[in-house]
């Protein structure tokens, strides 16, 4: 048996979900990843998780498939008792102006940023929650800066869609406060993954007050805090790792 408490992280096999898995492996956490369809990457993820000490589990899954979901969280069953979930799925779909958006585009980030979140929130609540005898836990959703700057002449959909990943954070944590779930979100500025389109961070690095853009490695550490125990008064809170943006 272990005392290490187990994280789901969906979207884990790469960039900020990666980097969260494996801080998390190093903090004493042992780790379920979802990935949709880089198998490698996320038995890679796997391997680090275990060098380091923890156990882990690769699943695959499309987050905004209900079916998918209810799949996903079974097996995490079967590996152990859900204590966090890192909602880390994304997707923006290629740049553009707003009326030159197609409807699978608007879809899919609908799907994946709005639906995903609330069906893997569904799924965990009763998975953590006092009201259904378990031991607490805490949920935390990857937002991004963009819902507030609004993503203008890039992705305005996928800015819309963190407004609605923020307004879930806040109304959850309210919900859930009273049964042992802290709920936050992280809001991140630019960061060095495969989400940007080719050239735009190079192009946007030095329009930023940083002058960079940030890494997920730094992500990561402010989802750690968030699901520790030093955020133990921490719940509805959107925290922005932006480099001042």
């Amino acid at each position: 048996m272990t005392d290490r408490q187990i994280v789901l992280i969906t979207g884990g096999g790469r960039g900020i979900g990666a980097a969260t898995a494996r801080l998390a492996a190093e903090r004493g956490y042992d780790v379920a990843i979802n990935y949709k369809s880089n198998a490698d990457a996320a038995a890679k993820v796997v391997k680090d998780v275990e060098s380091s000490g923890g156990r882990a589990i690769a699943i695959q899954g499309d987050m905004a498939q209900e079916a998918d979901v209810e799949r996903l969280f079974k097996d995490v069953d079967a590996f152990g008792p859900l204590r966090h979930l890192v909602y880390n799925s994304g997707v923006t779909g290629k740049n553009s102006r707003f009326e030159a958006v197609s409807t699978q585009t608007l879809r899919e980030n609908v799907d994946v940023n709005v639906m995903g979140a609330f069906f893997t929130a569904r799924a965990a609540i009763p998975r953590m929650s006092a009201r259904h005898g378990k031991a607490g836990g805490s949920i935390v959703f990857l937002s991004s800066v963009q819902s507030r700057l609004g993503a203008a002449g890039e992705y305005a959909w996928y800015a819309a869609t963190k407004g609605a990943v923020d307004s879930l954070t806040v109304g959850l944590s309210r919900e859930l406060a009273g049964e042992g779930i802290r709920v936050n979100a992280v809001s991140p500025g630019p960061i060095d993954t495969e989400i940007h389109e080719p050239g735009r961070l190079e192009r946007i690095a030095h329009t930023l007050p940083s002058g960079r853009v940030g890494t997920p490695q730094e992500v990561a550490e402010a989802i750690l805090f968030l699901i520790s125990d030093r955020a133990s008064y921490t719940s509805g809170t959107i925290l922005t790792v932006s480099g001042a943006r």
